[in-house]
């Protein structure tokens, strides 16, 4: 009697897939991974993780501001990475300030995924003019650089609610921003995946049993739009976090008692030829790495899912 076949599961499938052995073999990918995951994991345990909440005012004293880093002359072993001109430490500011950053790189990449997503299967799988209408619209966008985007709406948004309303809602402002400036990144990647796709057989046969468009959009043709969209997304997180620290140094962004590491680099400018100088370089120094090991990890994604210039 043979004995009954079973179907891997998806673990085992994962576990023998190119994927995760190109991973395991690339060092650059593995340790960008890592030190991602890290910072993850350090931002979300940032009120566990931190000496002090720069939220909480009654922690904070005038009289320790603008101290040196521990190790210098003049530090104080309290403040490992030294306070700013407020007397917040340093060090917890970064952590609280990259639980923000990443939150709205988070977000702000979500909302350009959903309208992208949508917008780019709408022109590619109807076409006529519903192509060309949104095709010209992300066209239009696409002109304007994503920052000056980012400052038009801001300051519409400034002008039209108030300055005090902008900052009592400056994270969903800010996730707003960021998603409409860059949505259009996702809808041509998606459009011209949907307008390969839509050729193939899977997708007449879906046709002829009678499945309406939206479930042959997003559950037949979708799925197999995925490896574009992902490497897109890795960029994008990056981006998005550029561009909250880009506006946030301009002061469209956060404000000062919301710190993200834009705002925190912003505000250590101002005293960084006074001599203060770590008010702005350890956030900066953050903001960088953090940036670094988000593209080189979106750099071999978008090595791997293309075999033709992935060698491994």
């Amino acid at each position: 009697m043979s004995a009954v076949s079973t179907a891997p599961s998806r673990w085992e499938r994962f576990k023998q897939s190119d994927f995760l052995y190109y991973f395991l073999r690339d060092k650059v990918a593995m340790s960008s991974f890592a030190v991602f995951v890290l910072f993850v994991i350090v931002a979300i345990s940032a009120p566990l993780i931190a000496p002090t909440n720069p939220y909480d005012l009654s922690s904070i004293d005038i009289m320790d501001a603008e101290l040196p880093p521990s190790w210098m002359e003049g530090g104080n072993e309290h403040f490992l990475l030294g306070t700013d001109e407020q007397g917040r430490d340093i060090f917890s500011t970064i952590l609280y300030g990259s639980r923000l950053s990443l939150t709205i790189g988070f977000l702000a990449v979500g909302l350009q995924l959903t309208l992208g997503i949508v917008i780019g299967l709408s022109a590619g799988y109807f076409g006529g003019r519903i192509d060309s209408f949104l095709m010209r619209f992300a066209d239009i966008q696409l002109s304007f650089s994503t920052m000056m985007v980012a400052i038009i709406v801001s300051a519409i948004f400034k002008a039209s609610f108030g300055g005090e309303f902008f900052s009592q809602y400056a994270v969903v402002m800010l996730v707003v921003i960021i998603g409409i400036a860059e949505w259009p990144q996702y809808a041509r990647t998606v459009r011209a995946s949907v307008l390969a796709e839509k050729k193939k057989e899977y997708v007449e046969a879906a046709r002829v049993m009678g499945f309406k468009a939206p479930r042959i959009m997003f559950r037949h043709i979708l799925p197999n739009c995925l490896s574009p969209i992902l490497v897109i997304s890795t960029v994008q997180v990056a981006n998005a976090i550029m561009s909250e620290a880009a506006l946030s140094f301009l002061g469209l962004g956060l404000p000062v008692d919301q710190p993200s590491l834009g705002s925190l680099i912003s505000i250590g400018f101002t005293y960084i030829f006074s001599g203060a100088w770590w008010i702005t370089a350890f956030p900066g120094i953050v903001l960088v790495l953090l940036v670094l090991v988000i593209n080189l990890l979106g750099d071999w994604l978008r090595d791997v899912f293309n075999p033709k210039i992935y060698k491994g």
